[in-house]
């Protein structure tokens, strides 16, 4: 019982950190660039918001109460974080982004929403999709979440401190970086080339 709960956990952690799918990496850096240690409240909300919506179609998806065009998600996937970055860019350096839902925060549980769907096949092929199942899996995606934004966090709080770069040019330069690493992706999408 307690190695199939820690499979399914780590089988959450790796689908956040695989290499081959670091499209979730770069929607994480994004969502947690503008931030610093002491917004942690704010970017764990944002991380869970991410969580439920991710758990939330995989369900659907599973469990076949919503099927999507694989194509369409593919191409969604990227778009969803160069819409956030390009939020980032826009927004570096201005006061306080208030504690309001916003953009953001509709982009986050979108993400999470498109991004599970994707998933819900190849989930079908691995696991029994039990409800327990689900929860364990969606438990390890929010550990590697975590770990993956306080890096962010961890990184951000070098580079300001001891490189000084600004909070802002720390924002623009982080979010156009995955913005050029996005681009790409889109136009490789196979609903852009079928």
């Amino acid at each position: 019982m307690i190695e199939n709960f820690w499979f399914n956990v780590k089988l959450g952690i790796d689908h956040i950190i695989d290499k081959n799918g670091y499209d979730h990496m770069l929607f994480l850096v994004v969502l947690a660039v503008p931030y610093v240690f002491k917004d942690w409240k704010r970017i764990l909300i944002l991380v869970s918001i991410f969580t439920i919506g991710h758990s939330i179609s995989l369900v659907l998806g599973t469990y076949d109460i919503v099927t999507v065009n694989e194509k369409l998600i593919e191409f969604l996937i990227p778009i969803t974080i160069l819409i956030t970055a390009i939020y980032n860019i826009f927004t570096a350096g201005k006061k306080d982004r208030g504690n309001k839902i916003g953009p953001l925060f509709l982009t986050t549980l979108f993400f999470g929403l498109i991004h599970g769907l994707g998933f819900a096949r190849y989930l079908d092929m691995i696991s029994d999709n039990s409800l327990m199942f689900l929860v364990e899996f969606a438990l390890g995606i929010e550990i590697a979440q975590v770990i993956i934004v306080f890096v962010v966090l961890f990184l951000g709080f070098l580079c300001q401190t001891i490189f000084r770069f600004s909070r802002r040019d720390w924002v623009m330069v982080l979010s156009a970086i995955v913005v050029g690493l996005v681009i790409p992706m889109i136009f490789q999408s196979n609903l852009l080339n079928p």
